[in-house]
């Protein structure tokens, strides 16, 4: 018997997920990285791995067990995410501490995990959520470490001569998507308030089309993240048909996608992957949507949704 039960126990990895502070994992409302990895310590856990997640106390994912980075969730706890770089170093040197317990770390601490990856003699698996299309970022690549994952070929295009181990699209498990053949009159829009999502771009192709439009989104609490929402976001929600959602649980913002006539994506920054776009063609729902970013990788124009330049092509 244990000559059967060895092959099984070799390949039983112990692994460290590590998650930034800023939502719990998985968040009850809005949240892009700590989903991801929530998906990946249930599957990780699922195939048998001893999966430890370092993350915020108050996340409720099926980890082997749960190493709090900070008591509650920054945002959820009112906490503005600055200075935001001294989260993730902490969190990083926690890591750090207790990285020979571990065969494998799996950071998604953006350029923390740079550090980290040349701190430890442990492997260390960089999975790279927001954008490097940044000024600092080809210093911060210099002599890059060995372990980097892009999460779309656009956001890996910005470096290309990096040593990239992999482009590994975002994953979740749809399995419980919402879906029905029968599209409903509205249309909508999930995620930020933000200019680079193209929020006030979506208002005007519901403005145009004539259609109402439901948006579910979260509210900075950065100071230039309110002006934005009061100053722009709500005198343009007065010229068309909106309600305002704010954030939804995962089972009401499914309901919204797949009840809706389509999602909105008009935003004009590099996407690095969009989850938006998976979870709502999962719900049946198309995507109208500039041509940014990831979502080509994602969308097939004129089969999954369709891409325009502006808000008027987009009606």
């Amino acid at each position: 018997m244990n000559d059967i039960l060895a092959p099984a126990q070799r390949s039983r990895l112990r692994i460290a997920l590590v998650a930034p502070p800023q939502e719990p994992v998985p968040p009850p409302g809005y949240g892009g990285t700590e989903r991801v990895v929530g998906a990946l310590v249930d599957e990780l856990v699922a195939r048998g791995h001893d999966v430890t997640l370092f993350a915020s106390g108050d996340s409720t994912a099926g980890a082997s067990r749960l190493v709090p980075t900070v008591p509650r969730a920054l945002r959820p706890a009112g906490q503005v995410p600055d200075p935001w770089g001294g989260y993730l170093v902490a969190t990083a040197t926690s890591v750090l501490r207790r990285a020979g317990e571990f065969d494998v770390i799996h950071s998604h601490l953006e350029w923390a995990s740079l550090l980290m990856a040349r701190a430890t003699r442990v492997p260390v698996v960089a999975t790279f959520h927001g954008r490097l299309d940044l000024p600092f970022a080809a210093d911060a690549f210099t002599a890059a470490p060995r372990g980097l994952v892009a999460i779309s070929r656009s956001q890996a295009a910005a470096h290309p001569n990096l040593p990239w181990a992999g482009v590994v699209h975002n994953g979740l498990d749809l399995s419980g998507a919402p879906f029905d053949e029968r599209s409903g009159e509205d249309l909508c829009f999930v995620g930020r308030i933000a200019p680079e999502k193209g929020i006030v771009d979506a208002i005007e192709v519901a403005r145009l089309s004539g259609r109402r439009l439901r948006i579910a989104a979260k509210v900075g609490r950065m100071p230039e993240e309110r002006a934005y929402y009061d100053d722009v976001f709500i005198p343009a929600t007065r010229t068309a048909d909106v309600e305002l959602l704010g954030e939804l649980s995962g089972e009401d913002r499914d309901r919204l996608l797949a009840g809706s006539y389509a999602t909105l994506m008009p935003g004009k920054w590099p996407e690095p992957f969009g989850l938006v776009a998976i979870e709502s063609l999962a719900c049946g729902t198309p995507i109208l949507a500039r041509p940014s970013g990831a979502l080509p990788e994602i969308i097939r124009d004129g089969v999954d949704g369709f891409f325009a330049e502006d808000a008027t092509s987009l009606a």
